[in-house]
């Protein structure tokens, strides 16, 4: 009978939980995404995408709702070959010149040459929040897992699951913070050879084109904006529910701490918060506090 009972209430929990205001998105980028632009080069069903790129246009999708906090992924595969020049871009964004945004970006490559895991975080317009890493696998002969989960305490980006970089809420002590703009998502392909490869010194070598990159299982496990939304709301119950109410302490566990810094040490390239001479000595206000 104990039991029975024990089972009952579960039961109960997970029902009231599964009133709450948070949106399990399918894999499906048809029933999810619409194109913004290059609608003759992006190949679109149900669980595949194909984004390509030539000289007449680039391509680009974005869900069709905002959401605020939670988790989207989306398995990828990057230009293969010679891809200097080209950026595929991952993304969530709000709209306006005061928008926020958590970007990953890959740069392309020349032939042999590595790409680069380009992230960045905008806060209400401000940006010039950058750290990159060399990939430590082929992104091009295989799909990859991205996903950027942010929730009231942290934003981390991951790479097949194992974090890369955290940026902790510190809102508290006057550092800003995104939490109050509902962001689409966002992936896009397109030309930047201005500055993408080795600063803009490698062109896009365009007699290669068409340039094609895949994605494939994108998943958003987040609250849908509805222009107000709490933080109760957000609650996704297949996440701990400390994610979405530790005020400070990061959530991740002492093996993905690890691994983190790891791959840090072994293949990160640039880190905003090590350029003194790009600030002038007066570095932002969070590159002092602990992120992780």
């Amino acid at each position: 009978m104990a039991g029975l009972r024990a089972k009952t209430l579960i039961f109960v929990l997970v029902a009231a939980l599964a009133t709450l205001d948070h949106t399990f998105v399918e894999a499906d980028f048809i029933k999810n995404m619409i194109v913004t632009w290059g609608q003759d080069h992006i190949g679109m069903t149900g669980d595949n995408l194909k984004l390509v790129l030539d000289q007449s246009a680039g391509s680009a999708i974005r869900s069709k709702v905002a959401h605020l906090f939670g988790s989207v992924e989306m398995f990828l595969k990057l230009v293969p070959g010679d891809s200097a020049g080209t950026v595929v871009a991952y993304y969530l964004s709000s709209t306006g010149t005061a928008h926020d945004e958590i970007d990953f970006e890959f740069l392309g490559n020349a032939t042999g040459e590595p790409y680069t895991i380009h992230t960045n975080l905008y806060v209400q317009g401000k940006g010039n929040r950058e750290q990159q890493f060399r990939p430590w696998f082929n992104p091009t002969t295989g799909f990859h897992n991205y996903t950027i989960h942010w929730n009231p305490s942290e934003i981390v980006w991951f790479v097949d699951g194992t974090p890369i970089r955290v940026f902790r809420n510190y809102e508290k002590e006057g550092i800003a913070y995104p939490n109050k703009q509902g962001m689409k998502v966002f992936a896009s392909l397109w030309n930047a050879d201005d500055w993408a490869t080795q600063g803009g010194r490698v062109k896009t070598n365009w007699t290669l084109a068409p340039f094609v990159a895949e994605g494939r299982r994108y998943r958003a496990r987040a609250c849908l904006w509805q222009g107000s939304v709490s933080i109760k709301q957000c609650a996704d119950p297949t996440v701990p529910s400390n994610w979405w109410t530790s005020p400070s302490f990061s959530q991740l566990t002492t093996l993905q701490l690890t691994k983190m810094q790891k791959i840090r040490d072994g293949f990160m390239i640039y880190d905003y918060c090590k350029d003194t001479n790009r600030f002038g000595g007066v570095m932002p206000p969070e590159c002092s506090k602990q992120q992780f």
